[in-house]
């Protein structure tokens, strides 16, 4: 049975390498390449490939919003993660968000063919360098928690504006005033760098806040 496949990554030479890549197996069929995650999620819909190989850093969003959505509007299609982020949060907000598999660019070419065909089938897996992290990262006594910067009560109020509330709502929960709320949400952009509510969600959710 013929494996489809779509890729979703915003450098051309990527998409041209896999779609030559591809060529060259049989039971694989490159159905579309598309440089964006606006297109990610149009292509998965309209095509309904059996895999989805996603890049995370996109110029319209993350390829990690990317698989969150499509759990809800395309499920059966399988998500592959091929990038170059090898960090922890990456890895596991990945899997999270329903990636059946990750494997970082530079990977051997057959370690990506075997990738693409492991999560066509069902299973899980993970590349070579992603592997070892994983399993260091699961047998590492006491992790950090997600943005070791913050307070607990900052951890807490991200956790609440992951999860969609406003700040008089996060008060009301919290039991303090609106404006002690609003100097968390300043302290807590400022820890992270972002400039907006929009991203500091991003940011939370990628991590499992929320």
């Amino acid at each position: 049975m013929t494996i489809r496949v779509a890729v979703a990554d915003d450098h051309a030479l990527v998409r041209e390498g896999l779609r030559s890549l591809l060529a060259t197996v049989d039971g694989l069929e490159l159905v579309a390449a598309v440089p964006n995650a606006t297109e990610a999620v149009r292509t998965a819909i309209a095509e309904k490939p059996d895999v989805l190989v996603l890049d995370i850093n996109m110029p319209d969003g993350s390829g990690i919003e990317v698989a969150r959505k499509l759990q809800r509007v395309a499920p059966r299609v399988a998500i592959l993660m091929l990038t170059m982020y090898d960090d922890d949060d990456s890895v596991f907000a990945a899997m999270r968000a329903g990636a059946m598999g990750y494997v970082l660019k530079g990977a051997d070419p057959e370690d990506v063919v075997r990738a693409i065909q492991a999560v066509a089938s069902g299973n899980a897996i993970l590349g070579p360098g992603v592997a070892a992290r994983a399993i260091s990262y699961l047998s590492a006594p006491n992790r950090e928690p997600p943005f070791p910067t913050l307070t607990p009560r900052e951890r807490e109020v991200l956790d609440l504006i992951a999860s969609g509330l406003g700040n008089a709502a996060i008060a009301s929960r919290l039991v303090v005033a609106p404006s002690t709320i609003g100097n968390h949400v300043t302290n807590i952009f400022g820890k992270l760098q972002v400039a907006s509510r929009s991203e500091a969600i991003v940011k939370a959710r990628d991590a499992g806040m929320g």
